[in-house]
């Protein structure tokens, strides 16, 4: 050790937080601390591997890759070791002292103090270093980077801060030392050990190894080799579970590796396993989480799989071998015909890339499918979480646009309040029900499931049972212009003016006696009238088809943009133009049978701007002028009262 000065550095206030949820446990199963260090070790190892392709030089005599765990149960110590690509001093700060992740204040806005709930918050956001705070009161970490020549020493108690000092005589990687809290000394037992290497870390493809345990007294061969050094031995298998068969990996081994490629704490939802051999040979195993991460809406966070080249890492997060709509997607892929050099800008431009990428995108497809037709209570779950982001893919990858379809979920008018967040129904299903003369899917797009299932649009679709899909994500309207028909049956909006219910004629294609009825509908006096008030409001007034039991409604014109698309492109600073709605009215509610009565112009103005005003708040929008909306509202109550 050096005699240079210690120096004290603050935890970043986001990395001070996490460590006090780690100092007061919030995981009941304290032993994934040792998989998390043993899986940074291996990662260290993986970049390496990779460097050391260009630059062989930074490996020096030292080519035999290990990890090794031992301990000192006097002590209290328990060391994790390993010979990769070590950090240097600005490393160590940044990654022992900062949570350098997109996202980090919302997460930690989500936590609640629950701590259950944390617990699984916490484990999707992924903090394998802090986890060693779980048992050890002190965390200390020497490490040398490959090709530096002065280490650095690293140690903390998990509370304000840290000390960072300059160590000479290290090797090459890093040595973390955990001085183990008094209910933590099981994990300087030789026996405990193994078996948490064996269960979380037998994938690992780099020996994890321990020393050899010593023979019971009195054996011969123990006494003969009493003098000899100590030996250490791989307790993991030491193979990268993908390249093995199949039929040669258990189902907790898929799972535990799952947890190794996500930093994720739960078990994976589902995965596949396959090798391809042909004109290309590459082998994937992908995962569907269980959970959505904290950051999922985040388009611009790290994504992708581990990518290998001859089982040799190059990247963590290789985007380009799946579109960004399943960059939930974990897991690894290794090819056999790519270039150990390769780079991001390579896999860009790459024709092999572009075809593995075509396969995986139909491979996880495939496994949705599947799960959605045998494991609906399975698949129900996953869109739960991922539907949202599901509904992207649907919009932007015209290719597999009908599978995709195939697995969106919705609400809709016969669903119960209770299945309100299922969403259990599939355009199959729809189209299964519908009544033969339908030759449309209907659907109505709004800000919530209230919003939508009371609509005033829906009142003739509910009174003659025709099923109406029920649409309130974000994304909805976007989607809806994107996907316009499904098995030969266009999408219909029953917000806009053009609708005809099933087994009516349109209008274009009217006979005589239906245009006599809407020349009399056109001809109604209350239209000239409302028009007279509500002016350039909006772009007409017309009678209503579709209500039965409410007054009015506001109608988009046929190429209009919707309130939700409205606000999504505002929000993103662009200038939209006006948009007016057609206002449509139930000339047989009693309402309008009084306004059509009313003689005097200013309290018939008064009550037809009301009219309009709720319309408006019944599709979910702003009202332009809230106060004169309570202004004649109060004006109308009181001469209800005096009368």
């Amino acid at each position: 050790m050096s005699e240079a000065q210690v120096e004290k550095h603050a935890f970043q206030t986001e990395a001070k937080q996490l460590l006090k949820l780690m100092i007061h446990s919030l995981y009941s199963n304290k032993e994934i601390f040792l998989r998390e260090l043993i899986s940074n070790a291996s990662d260290a190892i993986d970049k390496l591997r990779f460097k050391a392709i260009e630059v062989p030089e930074l490996l020096g005599d030292d080519t035999d890759y290990h990890i090794d765990v031992t301990f000192d149960k006097d002590a209290k110590t328990l060391t994790i070791s390993d010979n990769g690509i070590g950090m240097s001093r600005e490393e160590v700060i940044n990654n022992l002292g900062t949570i350098a992740k997109s996202g980090t204040a919302e997460f930690l806005a989500n936590l609640s103090g629950d701590q259950a709930k944390d617990s699984q918050l916490i484990g999707q956001f992924g903090v394998g270093f802090y986890s060693a705070f779980m048992v050890a009161d002190q965390v200390e970490v020497r490490t040398l980077g490959a090709g530096s020549e002065e280490g650095v020493v690293w140690r903390s108690s998990g509370e304000d801060d840290y000390e960072l000092e300059s160590a000479d005589g290290l090797s090459r990687g890093t040595q973390v030392i955990l001085h183990l809290q008094d209910d933590a000394l099981e994990f300087a037992e030789d026996f405990r050990l193994r078996s948490v290497v064996r269960k979380y870390s037998d994938h690992i493809g780099v020996p994890v190894r321990m020393l050899k345990q010593a023979l019971p007294p009195g054996d011969e061969e123990e006494d003969a080799d009493s003098e000899a050094e100590p030996e250490l031995e791989a307790v993991n298998s030491a193979q990268a579970l993908w390249t093995r068969s199949r039929s040669e990996v258990e189902e907790a081994e898929y799972k535990e590796f799952y947890k190794h490629v996500s930093h994720d704490f739960d078990d994976p939802l589902d995965w596949s396993h396959n090798r391809v051999e042909g004109k290309l040979e590459y082998t994937s195993l992908l995962y569907i989480p269980k959970r959505a991460p904290f950051d999922l809406y985040n388009r611009e966070a790290p994504r992708g799989l581990k990518l290998y080249v001859q089982r040799v890492f190059i990247m963590d997060d290789a985007e380009q071998f799946l579109p960004l709509y399943l960059r939930f997607i974990k897991g690894v892929v290794d090819s056999n015909d790519l270039p150990l050099n390769v780079s991001r800008e390579i896999l860009q431009q790459d024709d092999r890339v572009d075809s593995i990428r075509n396969a995986l995108t139909k491979r996880v497809l495939t496994m949705l499918d599947n799960m959605a037709k045998k494991e609906p209570e399975q698949y129900q779950a996953f869109w739960d979480e991922f539907g949202e982001v599901l509904k992207e893919g649907a919009g932007e990858d015209f290719t597999n646009r009908e599978a995709l379809a195939k697995l969106l979920r919705f609400a809709t008018t016969t669903s119960s309040k209770t299945d309100k967040d299922k969403k259990r129904v599939s355009l199959d299903d729809y189209i299964g029900r519908k009544p033969e003369d339908q030759d449309c899917i209907y659907y109505i797009c709004a800000e919530t499931y209230e919003t939508a299932a009371r609509s005033p649009h829906l009142e003739v679709f509910k009174e003659r049972d025709v099923e109406v899909l029920l649409m309130f994500d974000r994304i909805d309207e976007w989607l809806m212009s994107m996907l316009t028909e499904y098995e030969g049956l266009k999408f219909v909006d029953v917000m806009r003016a053009d609708v005809t219910l099933p087994g009516e004629a349109k209008t274009d294609d009217a006979d005589d006696s239906g245009d006599e009825d809407k020349q009399e509908e056109d001809e109604h006096p209350l239209i000239e009238r409302i028009e007279k008030v509500l002016g350039e409001k909006v772009e007409g007034v017309r009678t209503s088809k579709r209500l039965t039991t409410s007054p009015a409604c506001l109608v988009l014109a046929e190429h209009a943009m919707g309130a939700q698309m409205r606000r999504i492109m505002e929000a993103s600073g662009q200038q939209m133009p006006e948009s007016k709605p057609y206002f449509e009215f139930n000339p047989t509610h009693p309402l309008l049978e009084k306004l059509d009565q009313e003689p005097d112009e200013d309290r018939f103005g008064e009550l037809v701007e009301i009219l309009f005003d709720q319309a408006s708040l019944a599709e979910g929008s702003t009202l332009g002028d809230a106060a004169g909306y309570v202004d004649r509202m109060n004006r109308l109550l009181l001469d209800l009262m005096k009368n």
